[in-house]
């Protein structure tokens, strides 16, 4: 499999607003790896003219012009076409925090590489396997040694918030990543002692987000460049 080089290959930066940016990414293999950039969020990168793509072919990225859209993790890409030879389980949780309201349905979402295949599952707060059936449905989406994880929560209840764990399992080890199901208030109203509801006005809202507004104006920006996992050279333990 590929093998991407630390040097001469970017590492993370800390750049003004405004500033020129560029990364390089060098990777070696037979037959030669071709290099993708991405973003790690899986969002868009925006380019300087203001288009946005998916992704970014070959080993050179340029930034003319750093703005806080492009604050976050890049994964630089290196594929030939030839498969790595074992993975340990590995599992990355986009959002690890999800508020939810009772009564609405709520999807829960892991994604897990593992080689050979893994045993994927999903556990709550006290490590018991969620059943399927019922108000729960784990779907898996093989790809590969690829496996996106989601769990559909019909009808969240009182009982439905707490810690879930994703699990991904093979004769490797094990890895698991947690998402925690928070109670969300309904937006434009409050509880009260008497366990009503009535409308209220959040007055601080404005305020609050100029504020934010005027903190990332002023803020710098950082970029941060990751090799991608799945393309190392891993060998059997």
């Amino acid at each position: 499999p590929p093998n991407i080089l630390d040097y001469p290959t970017s590492t993370d930066m800390v750049v003004p607003e405004g500033s020129k940016v560029s990364l390089h990414c060098e990777a070696t293999g037979s037959p030669a790896p071709n290099i993708t950039w991405r973003r790690e969020d899986g969002q868009d990168i925006t380019l300087s003219n203001g288009q946005k793509v998916q992704s970014i072919d070959g080993p050179n990225f340029n930034i003319s012009k750093v703005t806080r859209v492009h604050m976050g993790f890049y994964l630089c890409i290196a594929i030939n076409g030839v498969p790595p030879s074992v993975i340990p389980p590995m599992i990355s949780v986009q959002n690890q925090l999800v508020g939810a309201h009772e009564g609405q349905q709520l999807t829960l979402e892991c994604n897990s590489e593992a080689y050979p295949k893994s045993i994927n599952y999903w556990t709550r707060d006290k490590d018991e396997i969620v059943p399927q059936g019922g108000k729960y449905e784990p779907i898996l989406l093989d790809n590969a040694y690829k496996v996106h994880m989601k769990l559909t929560i019909n009808s969240v209840s009182a009982s439905d918030f707490g810690s879930y764990k994703c699990v991904s399992r093979n004769a490797l080890g094990d890895t698991d990543g947690t998402i925690k199901v928070y109670y969300l208030k309904l937006r434009g109203f409050k509880e009260t002692s008497g366990n009503e509801e009535d409308d209220y006005e959040d007055s601080g809202a404005a305020s609050n987000e100029n504020s934010f507004s005027l903190i990332f104006a002023l803020a710098t920006f950082t970029i941060y460049l990751h090799h991608h996992p799945q393309l190392r050279t891993l060998h059997p333990a």
